[in-house]
């Protein structure tokens, strides 16, 4: 992976809802400022890293999706304001593009509540955009953010209602079906990069910003979070809550760390790993198997595997 992926720059992880030891890496050339991208497919299997399958794109990749219905399929969002949707199994080119945004797509993901089979982007339009997979329309689009989005997450629990941050502070939950916003709350006083609901609470969400901070938000009762988490020293690129644990989450930073945390106790870290040795970008909790965490540097010849006990 090191000799062929040493061009890009890893910007997003996510592991197969199907397949244990497969992910899907997100990958620009240039930190994203120019060049095309990368669609990475790769497999662990002991001790190594096998790069599976290797799909390019005309400009950027800054995140990536794996589809709830399809084993092979994933999607990712351009720098040229487009989504693309992949058969990852067959290299020749995206299945369809997904065109409506004006600039920068920075977040995508896929519905995961029962019944329901929607995409969402975030971009740097200021818009949010809901997308049917099947018709490869666009079904809503959602504004009220002042900044950039930079992150677009579905409810696990409850049906089209999703997250999200941007440059602006604000973390927002919007409904699709109603097509506005429902929430909005000042989380913090700076650009907030990322937003993950909580696997076993819907109204638990954890927002992390440049200011070096994670909050935990209950949206009933967003006048104050329930847990304010600090200790990176430089931005919070990306949170994830374990889909293990209620009160457990992760995150990673520019400070070159993951860092993995129970809001619930005091001191709330439980553990700091310093493997890499360039920004952190992305992580993503294993669903299949306890305990394991997937992270890409920047550097996407740093790629590690790691687990920690919670």
């Amino acid at each position: 992976v090191a000799v062929l992926c040493s061009a890009r720059h890893g910007y997003a992880v996510e592991i197969s809802p199907f397949f244990p030891n497969r992910l899907a890496c997100a990958t620009s050339q240039y930190y994203g400022i120019a060049g095309c991208g990368t669609l990475l497919v790769l497999e662990q299997r002991e001790p190594d890293i096998l790069l599976l399958n290797s799909l390019d794109w005309n400009d950027g990749l800054f995140d990536v999706t794996w589809s709830e219905s399809n084993e092979h399929v994933a999607v990712t969002g351009g720098g040229d304001g487009s989504l693309q949707i992949w058969d990852t199994a067959n290299p020749r080119g995206p299945l369809r593009v997904l065109k409506g945004h004006t600039q920068e797509v920075y977040a995508v993901d896929w519905s995961q509540t029962r019944g329901e089979n929607l995409l969402v982007s975030g971009s740097w339009d200021h818009t949010a955009r809901v997308w049917d997979p099947e018709s490869c329309q666009s079904v809503a689009t959602l504004q009220g953010h002042e900044g950039v989005l930079y992150s677009t997450v579905w409810s696990p629990h409850i049906p089209a209602c999703f997250a999200s941050t941007s440059g602006d502070g604000m973390l927002r939950v919007w409904d699709v079906k109603a097509g506005s916003c429902q929430l909005a709350i000042p989380a913090h006083k700076a650009e907030i990069l990322s937003c993950d609901w909580c696997k076993y609470d819907q109204s638990i969400v954890v927002t992390g910003a440049i200011d070096c901070s994670l909050c935990v938000w209950d949206v009933r009762s967003a006048g104050q979070p329930v847990a304010q988490l600090l200790g990176h020293s430089y931005a919070v690129r990306r949170v994830k809550f374990s889909p293990f644990y209620k009160t457990v989450l992760a995150s990673c930073s520019y400070d070159f760390t993951v860092r993995f945390w129970d809001y619930s106790r005091s001191p709330a870290l439980l553990d700091t790993v310093e493997h890499h040795s360039e920004f952190v970008c992305g992580l993503d909790f294993n669903l299949h198997i306890p305990n394991q965490v997937k992270c890409p540097t920047e550097l996407l010849k740093s790629t590690f595997f790691f687990s920690v006990r919670c």
